[in-house]
């Protein structure tokens, strides 16, 4: 990895902000005040505001990636976008950042879909092609908006006739924001200044492919065995891992954020540290794949990731799948 840059959006929209759109609901079913606060930890989320779009962030937040590794857009072989949000099934959205960016005709672009898991599978599958000697450079970049989804939950949890355990159903689609991040890979004997990817593992429980369900309608999950199988997989992945990895002990844990209950079963699940793993979800909400390389970034930028460091990042995503991936700082 020779650069991680973000663009975060400008509109801060509280849980508060949220809640009191939904006041008549929540006095209806008797839930209390401050529950997404409570429950998940998440304070605020940004969305994107008049001037802004979810990929523009992303194109921008790619450029000054670009920019800060010395690679210029004509030397990019590959672009992999990860985007949970696309507002069309066809074209890719790859194709707009691809245009946007102004990458040479040569440069392969394509999707990876796979939940908030992508960006970790997208830098796996683009490492390959440069050790393999397919293309020299690679984009990862992410963007998301969650305005729309949001929108409809609100709207559909404002109707009559909704209980309890619909309104926990689709409780995480209140955590959701939006943000866009963007990787820079190149080979590590051009930049041995680079931060080496040494590599990790993935593991699948698809057998738990319907316990969240999501489109731009509203995401709709079973919270508690979502967890519990969440939980379940990454232990076991841990325990394989071991054979071939030590990661017991890494100076930095990044992680897919999401929420308070969560973070902390995953912790304790795996013993390690927990004021190694830092949280941004407490000001950004769950912003899927690019959850992930915005912690990262700001990490970096805060000084809390230094040369020499070991990074471990992480998640688990809807399907059921987690990877883990070392970088070595």
């Amino acid at each position: 990895m020779l650069a991680v840059a973000t663009t975060i959006a400008d509109r801060v929209t509280t849980s508060a902000d949220i809640e009191e759109r939904l006041h008549p609901v929540l006095r209806r079913l008797r839930l209390p005040k401050g529950l997404l606060e409570r429950v998940a930890g998440v304070k605020e989320r940004r969305n994107w505001g008049p001037e802004q779009s979810f990929d523009e962030a992303a194109i921008d937040a790619a450029r000054r990636a670009l920019a800060e590794a010395g690679v210029r857009p004509d030397q990019v072989g590959l672009l992999i976008n990860t985007s949970v949000t696309r507002p069309h099934l066809e074209p890719s959205v790859a194709v707009r950042l691809h245009h946007g960016l102004g990458l040479p005709t040569s440069a392969i672009n394509f999707d990876i879909a796979n939940a908030c898991l992508g960006f970790v599978n997208a830098m796996s599958v683009a490492a390959g092609m440069i050790d393999s000697g397919q293309i020299q450079y690679a984009v990862v970049i992410d963007g998301e908006d969650a305005d729309q989804v949001q929108l409809n939950t609100i709207a559909r949890l404002s109707e009559g006739g909704r209980n309890r355990k619909d309104f926990m159903s689709e409780f995480a689609s209140l955590t959701l924001g939006s943000g866009a991040a963007a990787a820079v890979l190149g080979p590590m004997d051009v930049h041995p200044e680079g931060h080496r990817i040494h590599g990790g593992v993935t593991r699948a429980a698809t057998q738990w492919y319907d316990l969240c369900v999501g489109s731009v309608d509203g995401m709709f999950t079973d919270a508690k065995a979502l967890l519990r199988g969440g939980v379940e997989l990454v232990v076991s992945a841990w325990n394989e891992a071991k054979r071939d990895w030590s990661w017991g002990g890494m100076d930095r844990y990044i992680f897919h954020q999401v929420s308070d209950i969560h973070m902390k079963a995953i912790v304790e699940a795996i013993d390690i540290d927990r004021d190694r793993v830092p949280v941004t979800y407490s000001r950004y909400g769950n912003v899927g794949p690019a959850s992930i390389p915005i912690t990262l970034a700001e990490e970096v930028q805060a000084g809390n990731v230094r040369r020499g460091d070991r990074v471990l990042l992480g998640g688990v995503g809807s399907g059921l799948n987690t990877a883990m991936m070392e970088i070595g700082w």
